[in-house]
């Protein structure tokens, strides 16, 4: 009988359209295909990436059905245009594979923010801190009533919009509206599984300290909160991750009905 060795966690094999699929990303990202542009046939990149016809075809399937792809029927497949709708798509996409370029935008995410805190401690006006506080009511009033997590991520997402605009640097401020559908995917994904109070609760302090004038406590306040969400998302995917072989499973007798 073999004992599990604390800790070393057991290597997690990828189904190989998940492989591939991640792979698709980065070429597609690369630029070597133009937005609304026909990529290369499926035979090509079949050959190209060394797989099967049949792994190939499962992964453009993903990338089409989360809107990075479309498929036309006997003209071929082309990179969709890229707009405000598709962002959020491709950085979901991102996140569930742990796409490393995604992970780098969190890391950044969670620097930038501390440094925003202390500067909105030591700036914000009074307009600032009323913005403040009427993202904080929201965010407080939906998690009691355990409202729509739509609502909340926008007021969450609001905060640290505001909270950028009070650290009155428009450099930082234009990279946290950059990065605001990044922020929503985040915040939504921690948001769906349940995590509403502790994130209100976590904001609290960073909203007092920078009301104080506290620089130094607002963003331990915010680093604080930085890390817990972090762990809150990577709990989540971990979740979503776990529950993609299931969904594979229960789906392969359909998929197999309908292979040519």
């Amino acid at each position: 009988m073999s004992e599990r060795l604390t800790g070393i966690e057991p290597i997690q094999r990828e189904p190989l359209a998940t492989q591939i699929a991640r792979r698709l990303v980065d070429y597609l990202l690369s630029g070597q295909v133009a937005p609304g542009e026909r990529m290369p046939s499926e035979r090509q990149l079949a050959q190209a990436f060394g797989v099967g016809r049949s792994a190939m075809r499962e992964a453009i399937k993903s990338l089409s059905l989360i809107g990075l792809v479309e498929v036309r029927h006997g003209d071929g497949t082309y990179l969709r245009k890229t707009d405000s709708s598709l962002l959020p798509q491709v950085i979901e996409w991102g996140l569930l594979l742990g796409e490393p370029r995604t992970r780098d935008l969190v890391e950044a995410r969670q620097k930038i923010e501390v440094a925003i805190a202390g500067m909105a401690a030591e700036r914000r006006r009074d307009d600032d801190l009323a913005a403040l506080r009427d993202c904080l009511e929201r965010m407080r009033r939906i998690a009691d009533q355990d409202g729509p997590a739509a609502e909340f991520v926008e007021a969450d997402v609001d905060f640290h919009v505001r909270l950028a605009e009070a650290a009155d640097n428009t450099a930082l401020r234009d990279v946290i509206g950059g990065i605001q559908a990044l922020l929503r995917v985040w915040i939504g994904r921690v948001i769906m599984a349940g995590a509403a109070e502790s994130s209100y609760q976590e904001h609290i302090p960073i909203y007092e300290a920078v009301a104080c004038g506290d620089a130094a406590a607002a963003q331990l306040a915010m680093e604080a909160h930085m890390v817990s969400a972090a762990a809150r998302l990577e709990r989540a995917l971990m979740a979503s991750r776990a529950a993609q072989p299931l969904a594979a499973n229960n789906a392969a007798p359909s998929s197999a009905a309908a292979e040519p």
